[in-house]
């Protein structure tokens, strides 16, 4: 089993299965987001999801949307027993509605989408964006908050915000203002995904006494040219971050075991990072 952490009482594996894939958010171009779209039918984004129990994964980071939700109905009901991590749906008309209906579909914990914070923080909407956390910690529920921008993360600690962990992105894809693809329906293609950002992400996780769930160490496929390079952004990541953070990898088991690979990627980390 992966080994877990604590959000605040919840307990997580230090490996999570990010959701992007499953609603065709390839973060790449138009074509593979259909591509994953038409992969992930109900029935094998659910064969994901056991593959991922089997290989000793026990949480998910999926979209609070209504697709998602009737899937992880029907993961349940056939045994599944991942936890969920939820992510706030921006689509949603009602921002207080959506958090109700994660919380009571069962959710561990629930996290702030790195977007719509990204967005808010550069407008200088500071009281939304507390308003928004403080609806999820009214819910009774551990209260995240998702950025790329590692000055989110600073400004959050520095001034004492009402939140118990936060999703970080390694890659500031918010330099330039965006929209999630699954907002907006366009694939999200020429991101910024510059490696220089990675060091500035990972020194500004460690800086923080918060669990942090970092995510896209692979860039979206972008550092995955061979397995050992995989490994080697694992092996970076869990050298990088606390031992009290975890992180979210996006799976696409269409040409190899995923799930399984990446759990041995894990372990092999850890292990490094215990030797260091």
């Amino acid at each position: 089993m992966i080994p877990t952490i604590s959000l605040r009482g919840a307990n997580v594996s230090r490996l999570i299965i990010g959701g992007n894939p499953f609603s065709g958010n390839s973060h790449l171009n138009q074509d593979i987001d259909e591509e994953m779209m038409s992969f992930f039918t109900t029935a094998k984004i659910k064969e994901t999801l056991f593959r991922c129990q089997e290989s000793g994964i026990g949480t998910m980071q999926l979209r609070g949307d209504r697709h998602i939700m009737r899937i992880l109905r029907e993961y349940r009901a056939e045994g599944g027993t991942m936890n969920w991590v939820g992510q706030t749906t921006p689509e949603a008309l009602s921002y207080d509605n959506n958090i109700r209906q994660m919380a009571d579909f069962g959710a561990c914990a629930i996290y702030h989408h790195g977007t719509v914070t990204d967005e808010l923080f550069k407008k200088g909407e500071l009281d939304e964006l507390q308003r928004r956390l403080a609806v999820i910690r009214n819910a009774g529920l551990p209260v995240g908050l998702g950025t790329h921008m590692p000055e989110v993360i600073r400004y959050a600690d520095e001034h004492k915000w009402d939140v118990d962990f936060y999703m970080a992105c390694v890659y500031n894809l918010s330099r330039a203002d965006r929209v999630s693809s699954a907002v907006s329906g366009i694939a999200n293609s020429d991101e910024p995904f510059f490696e220089e950002d990675i060091p500035v992400m990972y020194e500004t996780v460690r800086n923080t006494d918060k669990p942090c769930l970092v995510f896209k160490i692979l860039g979206a496929t972008r550092r995955c040219a061979t397995q050992a390079t995989v490994q080697a952004a694992f092996d970076e990541c869990f050298a990088s971050m606390k031992p009290t953070d975890a992180v979210v990898v996006g799976m696409y088991p269409k040409n190899e075991d995923q799930p399984a690979l990446n759990a041995q990627y894990t372990m092999n980390a850890i292990r490094k990072s215990q030797e260091r």
